[in-house]
């Protein structure tokens, strides 16, 4: 594994790393134009990974679940983000990739409840590919046997959400255990009075409100008034790719429930994350000792 590898696997809090990883890992995060790779031969070839970044609850200060996220993992070029594979691909490839990640993060919780982890996964599908795919009929086939499953959770973005369709959607999945939440929200232009009819579990406040909300009134604003809409609703408020401790601070003091991003661990494939979480679990084990609330505690 290159020293490039080390630094994309990275799985503990971004404070731990030293600068010039730090800065490596935001750069491969945020990258523009990426290398190439059909899904199509990335799946013929094995290539295609699922790797989870933690959602942490910080009223609770403990993990509140993951998000599923796929990766490819080129044998040449090494670790590639959605970039490289999303942006030429069709709905028919779309919906491969997604019965296969919907089918590996089912298996996955398997693998986390048996090491003592119940967590909750959430897993980003298009509106359009839910319709054409018979997911309910998946879940069935392949969803855990144990009572302690809480459910999957479907990321939708906000500006795919048709509403008919959305309520299609949400008809089609009813009693296979799966909620909806709201993903990029204040990215798109959403009808308010839609989404009031729309039943959803979270709303996920877009990474580009986010960043900055400590310092920018205008993201601070919409924050707030999204953290207050999701509770409203009765749903649970989400802030995305969370880079910076006053941001953190800030979204906490907005009332803002949980969150996910680099500042607390980014993403990690499956054998890490059930790493970090053995971790976790030792440090909770060992004796208390006095220190300052920070996002290591929390993650």
């Amino acid at each position: 594994m290159s020293e490039n590898d080390d630094v994309r696997s990275w799985c503990g809090p971004i404070q731990q790393m030293a600068e010039a990883e730090r800065r490596a890992l935001i750069e491969f995060m945020t990258a523009g134009e990426q290398p190439r790779v059909a899904v199509a031969e990335a799946l013929r070839n094995n290539w295609l990974e699922i790797w989870y970044q933690p959602k942490i609850d910080f009223k609770r200060k403990c993990l509140a679940g993951a998000e599923a996220l796929a990766r490819i993992h080129h044998p040449q070029l090494g670790v590639l983000l959605p970039g490289s594979f999303l942006p030429d691909v069709d709905e028919d490839g779309l919906a491969e990739l997604a019965h296969h990640a919907l089918v590996a993060t089912l298996r996955d919780w398997t693998v986390f409840d048996e090491a003592g982890f119940n967590l909750q996964l959430a897993i980003n599908v298009p509106l359009a590919v839910v319709l054409r795919m018979p997911i309910a009929a998946l879940i069935e086939q392949y969803r855990p046997q144990s009572e302690r499953w809480p459910g999957l959770l479907l990321e939708v973005s906000e500006d795919q959400i048709d509403i008919e369709l959305a309520h299609e959607a949400v008809a089609q999945l009813r009693g296979s255990g799966v909620a909806i939440a709201i993903d990029d929200f204040g990215a798109g232009y959403s009808s308010l009075s839609g989404l009031r009819k729309l039943p959803f579990a979270e709303l996920k406040i877009d990474r580009s409100l986010v960043r900055d909300c400590a310092v920018d009134a205008g993201n601070a604003a919409i924050c707030q008034t999204a953290i207050d809409l999701a509770h409203r609703f009765g749903a649970a408020a989400v802030a995305e790719g969370i880079e910076k401790q006053t941001d953190l601070a800030a979204l906490i003091a907005m009332g803002c429930d949980c969150g996910q991003g680099i500042l607390i661990a980014p993403p990690m494939p499956t054998d890490r994350f059930l790493a970090l979480l053995r971790q976790r679990l030792d440090k909770s084990r060992a004796p208390a000792r006095p220190a300052a609330a920070n996002v290591e505690q929390v993650a």
